[in-house]
């Protein structure tokens, strides 16, 4: 679904996830319904264990209180393109 998108696309619904999670300033309980989501959207958008450990994070985040300015799908984003080793395998 989400995993075969260009970088740039990638980009872009990360920043989007990132700013629909500052909703919870404005609408309380928020997070309680975008923590889940927000989950499943990052092993969507980042596959392997990288993404898992990234969506663990995500939801934490989501779920603390006042930790939601943390922009955690756009720095994933920049890990994966910019500091993430490709593996010996890979071209």
């Amino acid at each position: 679904m989400l995993k075969n998108k260009s970088k740039s696309t990638k980009l872009v619904l990360s920043v989007c996830f990132d700013i629909i999670g500052l909703v919870s300033y404005f609408v309380p309980l928020f997070d309680v319904i975008w923590a889940p989501i927000s989950y499943y959207l990052m092993i969507k958008l980042y596959d392997g264990k990288k993404g898992k450990i990234a969506a663990a994070l995500v939801f934490i985040e989501e779920v603390l209180p006042m930790s939601d300015v943390i922009p955690t799908f756009s720095i994933m984003w920049v890990y994966t393109y910019y500091f993430d080793k490709p593996s010996k395998g890979a071209k």
